[in-house]
């Protein structure tokens, strides 16, 4: 299991958000820091498919991105998601699953399976536009791991989740990392220090470290924040 980045590079006109970044990544957590601007959401919907590059190649197990079935086994959290507030949560996973393929029966066990999951199985029957920002983010992290993605993608996962929530959800994503490559941005940089198998940090659309971080390279956040503000 392996995705590879290959000198992927995006530019808009006389932009260049992503700049000739490489990278091979195998199975674990991979943290994406970087301040507003470094090029991460670009970079993770390049990965996605959703942009295409101006340069470079991206591949998981040789399947270029742009194949159906490099979509089969990716699942995706944006940061800002969009939801149909009258679907129930549990309705809401039905609809998405029939998008993906997955039959009826199926979709209707994994729903119910993602709903305890996220613990949200008690308002499976509620409508969307009633839940608080936290539970429609459950739900979206719900939404991405309908296909049992080998590849999770995951925007800002823990934004409006209280402290409870988000150590719930750590737990979550390090054992999904047991069996997937997962990349997880945040700007919640104890996030990643709790369980990222590896970082990445980006500034100004290059990747500008990418390996384990310990106590013996000082601390995560200050290294973080040095970066930020010489950007700024």
């Amino acid at each position: 299991m392996k995705l590879v980045l290959d000198r992927v590079s995006k530019q808009y006109k006389n932009l260049i958000a992503v700049d000739r970044v490489s990278a091979d990544l195998e199975k674990g957590v991979y943290g994406l820091l970087g301040a507003n601007g470094a090029g991460k959401t670009t970079l993770m919907r390049m990965i996605c498919g959703i942009l295409k590059p101006t340069g470079g190649m991206i591949t998981f197990d040789g399947i270029d991105v742009g194949e159906e079935a490099y979509r089969a086994i990716l699942g995706y959290l944006p940061q800002d998601f969009g939801y149909y507030p009258e679907f129930s949560a549990k309705d809401f996973l039905l609809y998405l699953a029939a998008l993906k393929g997955i039959t009826k029966a199926q979709a209707k066990r994994k729903a119910e399976e993602l709903l305890e999951l996220v613990s949200l199985q008690d308002v499976g029957h509620k409508k969307v536009k009633t839940f608080s920002g936290g539970m429609k983010q459950r739900l979206g992290i719900a939404q991405a791991l309908l296909n049992a993605p080998k590849l999770l993608i995951l925007d800002e996962p823990t934004a409006g989740l209280d402290p409870k929530e988000r150590v719930r959800f750590r737990e979550l994503i390090e054992n999904l990392g047991k069996e997937s490559i997962v990349i997880l941005s945040t700007h919640i940089v104890s996030d990643i220090e709790h369980i990222a198998d590896e970082v990445l940090m980006m500034k100004a659309g290059q990747l500008i470290y990418h390996g384990k971080w310990d106590g013996m390279k000082g601390d995560l956040e200050e290294f973080y924040l040095k970066q930020f503000e010489e950007t700024s």
